[in-house]
């Protein structure tokens, strides 16, 4: 009797819910529903992926290599030096208009950034402005948390301390006259980084925050004084800075630099002409046989240049084709006689 009750206590509620009585459809798929669906779904795959194709295919890029490896380069007596900011000039010419926008990026290859210890060596607290975490740098930095005096370093950790320190600057010669192009570095990094996840001390002037500590020993400068031009832009919502800590994932990369100003003669993008890069040769790739470019390219609708997307849809796409031909044959073969 106890078990009964125990039994009826138990028993899910009589309703249509719970018993599983709701109304329900389940397709029953045929062959003359699976076969139109794979064509249908095959063919818009291969229209996106055509469309996707061509716009890639239509995105303007222009790659220089300046890391200096062979003798006839010209920034290959920098490659070989150890003197800070050694200069060297890249020239290139035009033949026709590069559309705007044009974005500058700098390039690097056989670099890890998403090596585990490399990605994990920084201090979050440090470079959301808490004080505490300057005096007092997280492990995790090892060892690029305190100097040989055991004086802090503000920022701490590999990422900060192997910040991109090569810098340009681009000028267009026009019937003997060499004329600068603005480059705009503003609004480079993403809004998040800048707004949300790093934050300078609370500390006027910034440079009073960083007493005590020392800059990171690859740095020429302190945090405080990343850009003289414009004070806003110092400490850890530098521009630059922002850029080089949101981490690559694969080891050829590259990384926004600037954006060509789009005023004057270059509202339309960058003329035909010849143009020349002066480049402050400062950062050292030959110890891990890596190499350094300067890319020129414009974007679409779907962003920079990028062929594998548009590749991936026309396999699928012509896959779900090829399987629907397939099942077509073992239909016709298999099934239509026992209809008969």
């Amino acid at each position: 009797m106890v078990k009964q009750e125990s039994e009826s206590a138990n028993r899910p509620d009589n309703t249509a819910f719970t018993q599983q009585r709701l109304p329900a459809w389940q397709p029953i798929l045929s062959a003359g529903i699976v076969i139109p669906g794979f064509v249908l779904i095959g063919l818009a795959f291969i229209g996106i992926g055509v469309a996707l194709l061509v716009t890639s295919r239509s995105i303007q890029v222009l790659e220089l290599d300046y890391t200096g490896d062979s003798n006839g380069s010209p920034c290959s007596s920098c490659s070989q030096s150890v003197i800070a900011n050694c200069k060297c000039s890249l020239n290139f010419t035009l033949t026709t208009l590069f559309q705007g926008p044009v974005f500058f990026y700098y390039g690097l290859s056989n670099y890890f950034q998403n090596y585990r210890r490399y990605g994990a060596s920084k201090d979050d607290n440090q470079l959301y402005g808490d004080l505490s975490s300057f005096t007092s740098p997280s492990s995790s930095c090892s060892p690029y948390n305190y100097d040989s005096s055991k004086k802090p370093i503000v920022p701490c950790g590999s990422i900060a301390n192997s910040m991109f320190n090569d810098t340009f600057t681009l000028t267009r010669t026009v019937n003997g006259t060499t004329n600068n192009v603005t480059l705009d570095g503003k609004g480079i990094a993403w809004w998040t980084d800048y707004n949300i996840k790093y934050r300078n001390p609370s500390v006027t002037p910034l440079k009073n925050a960083f007493n005590g500590t020392v800059k990171p020993i690859n740095w020429a400068k302190p945090a405080y004084e990343l850009d003289a031009s414009d004070p806003s832009n110092n400490g850890f919502v530098n521009q630059d800075f922002l850029v080089w800590m949101r981490r690559a994932a694969l080891p050829n990369f590259r990384k926004l630099y600037r954006r060509i100003d789009a005023s004057g003669d270059y509202q339309k993008g960058l003329p035909a002409g010849n143009y020349t890069i002066d480049i402050t040769y400062n950062y050292p790739v030959r110890a891990f046989n890596g190499a350094k470019k300067i890319v020129f390219s414009n974007v679409s609708w779907m962003g920079g240049s990028n062929e594998f997307l548009g590749i991936a849809y026309l396999v699928i796409g012509s896959l779900c084709v090829v399987m629907s031909v397939v099942m077509l044959i073992v239909y016709a073969k298999f099934k239509f006689p026992d209809e008969e």
